[in-house]
This record gives structure tokens, C-alpha cells and sequence, in this order.
């Protein structure tokens, strides 16, 4: 029976089951939009088709390859994809996650799974799952301090500091943090650490129109530690990054970049070159495309942190069998019938063992 990431149990291990070297703010009206700058347009790098990625919500580029997840599914599953969008390789733990959203790969090589996803916000914890390259994995559980949130964005500090950005209808996102230190098989409680106000920009896209231009649904941290990036349904926002000070460099105005139409984009990765961004959709064919940073914002950037940089050699050559996902579609025309239907989206997705608070 895998391990439960989605209540509190104690005593549990998840257990790897194949390894390899590495696995790797509220809507004021007025409120003036984060500037933004021209750069060139964005260009598709290819096409993810494989069914079990019909519910892609989280991406890494690690040097010339990419490390996704699923939105869902009764076991952790990480896919390891080459440049040309094609799986190469599936590894997965004896862990049975609620709702996973987002990841982020460590300078170590650990992949960090952030199940945080609670569409109707009753969960009494949520997860941070790790997949170390020594085969082993960890279920860390946390609990927000003002009652439960949906989140769907991972930012993964140089330090090794994980941040967990909420998704809000209005736009107020909460940026929460460990209190403590994580305990595996225990519970710890979130501090809140900062506050991102996102704002109308226009931008069309997503599958809940206006709606999808305040909702936070991926993030990521360059890999030099130059910067961090959160995305909408719409458009991203790129911050400078000091250090490993994410909530200080909140205080910053981002620089704002429109997104291309996608149908449910959740998905954001620095590039390996830490100088454009990679974004891609739930839905198939769901398109890679990499976006261009503003020149500006990369002469804005810091001095590369130094730290080793994993290499998915041995993780492409595990050979372990794929395991297939469904796609489950949800297109909603206001936020009221948002909220629904992602709640039918997540029964339909779960054994009815799955269905808990």
C-alpha cells in the first residue's frame, strides 16, 4: 500500500522505486501593472504528445533535458523528456499523492514535488515529497497557519529554502515558508513569509478568462540563483534574486511578460541557459515554448551562485515502465463555474479512497 501524502500519518516512508544518480495579494483596482518590456517573441520548441502528460502542471529544464509531472494520478511519476518533447524515462515512488501541482530540482539533484493542490481548500495538511538521488524519498507535511489554501507554484530558494505560492481568485497570494524545520512522516506549520498582488493585465489566454490573469499557477528559480519566476494562466513575472532572500526581492517590482494563448498553462521553467523562460499547458498537444527575457531584465541579473549541477544521465537509463494518466479537461467560462469544475476534475481523477479532508 503506497504511503498517503494527502492526510497526516505518521511513521511512513515512501520508497524510491528505482534510482539513479539524480533525479535530477489582494485586487486593488488602479493598482498599476508590473512593468513590462519588449523583447522578441516567443518560439515553440516543441510538442509534448504523450498521453501521460495530458495533465503536465510542473517542468524543470536540467541541461539539454526536462523533468515534468502530472497533475494527479495514484502514484509519484517524474518524466524525464530530451529536447524534442519525447519521454525517455518514467521513475516512480511508492507514494500516493493528493494533488501534485509543481517541482523544482535541487543543486544536490533531489526532486521536490510540491502536492499542494486544494481546490476546495479542506485539506488539514498538504506535501512537499523529495526524490533523492540515493533511491530514498521523504513526505514532509505542512500546514498553513490561517487555514487551508490551493497552491500550484514551488519556488525552490539556492539555499534549499522551499516557498509555496497560493493561487487566489482575487489575486492576494500568500507566500508561505517551514516555520521549522521539515520532519519526515511528521507535520510541520508554514509561516507566512510575503505577499504578491496580482492585477488585470489584459492578456487573453486560459480557460476562465479575465479570471486566469490573477491566478498563480507555476513558478521557478533560475538555476545560477539569478532570479525566480511566477506564472498566470496569461503571463509571468520575473524578479531579480539576491542571494537566497526570495520574500525581500517580493518587495521588487517584476517585470511583466504576456504569455501566448494556451488552454490551462501551469507550467514554467528557467531555461538551461537561465536567460529565457520555458512555459507549457495541460492538454494535448501542449507546446514547450521558450520566452524571452527583456535585455534589461537579464543585465538586472545577479552573479550565478555556485553549486553542482545535476546531470540526468543515469536517470534516462533506468528503464522503468510508464505509468498512463487521464486527461480530464476543465473549460469554464466564469470563476463561480471555475471552482466547480475543477472540484469535479479532482473526483474524477481519484479513487473514491482518495476523496478525504
Amino acid at each position: 500500500m503506497p504511503e498517503q501524502a494527502g492526510r497526516p500519518r505518521s511513521g511512513s516512508r515512501g520508497r524510491l522505486l528505482a534510482s539513479g544518480s539524480v533525479l535530477g495579494a489582494a485586487l486593488v483596482l488602479g493598482c498599476p501593472v508590473p512593468a513590462s518590456a519588449e523583447v522578441a517573441g516567443p518560439t515553440a520548441q516543441c510538442q509534448v504528445t504523450d498521453p501521460r502528460l495530458a495533465e503536465l502542471s510542473g517542468l524543470v529544464a536540467v541541461d539539454d533535458q526536462m523533468v515534468a509531472i502530472n497533475d494527479g494520478g495514484e502514484q509519484v511519476s517524474v518524466f524525464l523528456l530530451d529536447a524534442a518533447c519525447q519521454v525517455g524515462d518514467v521513475h516512480t515512488a511508492a507514494v500516493d499523492p493528493y494533488d501534485p501541482e509543481d517541482l523544482a530540482v535541487a543543486a544536490d539533484g533531489t526532486v521536490w514535488l510540491a502536492d499542494t493542490g486544494d481546490n476546495n481548500a479542506n485539506r488539514p495538511t498538504v506535501a512537499l515529497i523529495a526524490l533523492r538521488p540515493d533511491g530514498t524519498t521523504s513526505v514532509y507535511r505542512l500546514t498553513y497557519p490561517d487555514g487551508p489554501h490551493d497552491a500550484e507554484a514551488l519556488l525552490l530558494a539556492p539555499d534549499g529554502t522551499p516557498y509555496l505560492v497560493t493561487k487566489e481568485i482575487l489575486g492576494a497570494s500568500g507566500v508561505y515558508t517551514p516555520a521549522s524545520p521539515l520532519v519526515d512522516g511528521g507535520t510541520v506549520a508554514l509561516a507566512r513569509a510575503a505577499a504578491v498582488n496580482m492585477t488585470f493585465t489584459g492578456t487573453a489566454g486560459g480557460p476562465v478568462g479575465q479570471a486566469g490573469q490573477l491566478l498563480v499557477t507555476g513558478g521557478a528559480v533560475a538555476r545560477d540563483g539569478s532570479a525566480f519566476a511566477l506564472r498566470t494562466y496569461t503571463d509571468a513575472y520575473v524578479w531579480t534574486l539576491s542571494g537566497s532572500d526570495i520574500p525581500t526581492a517580493f518587495a521588487a517590482a517584476p517585470v511583466r511578460i504576456p504569455l501566448p494563448d494556451s488552454p490551462q498553462g501551469e507550467a514554467i521553467s528557467f531555461a538551461a541557459d537561465n536567460r529565457n523562460l520555458l512555459v507549457a499547458s495541460e492538454g494535448l498537444p501542449s507546446e514547450v515554448t521558450v520566452v524571452p527575457l527583456a535585455a534589461e531584465t537579464v543585465a538586472s541579473m545577479t552573479t550565478p551562485v555556485e553549486g553542482p549541477a545535476p546531470s540526468l544521465t543515469d536517470l534516462g537509463r533506468s528503464g522503468l515502465s510508464p505509468i498512463t494518466n487521464a486527461l480530464i479537461a476543465a473549460a469554464v467560462a466564469t470563476v463561480v463555474v471555475w471552482i466547480g469544475g475543477k472540484l469535479r476534475r479532482d473526483s474524477s481523477h481519484r479513487r473514491p479512497a482518495e476523496r478525504r479532508p
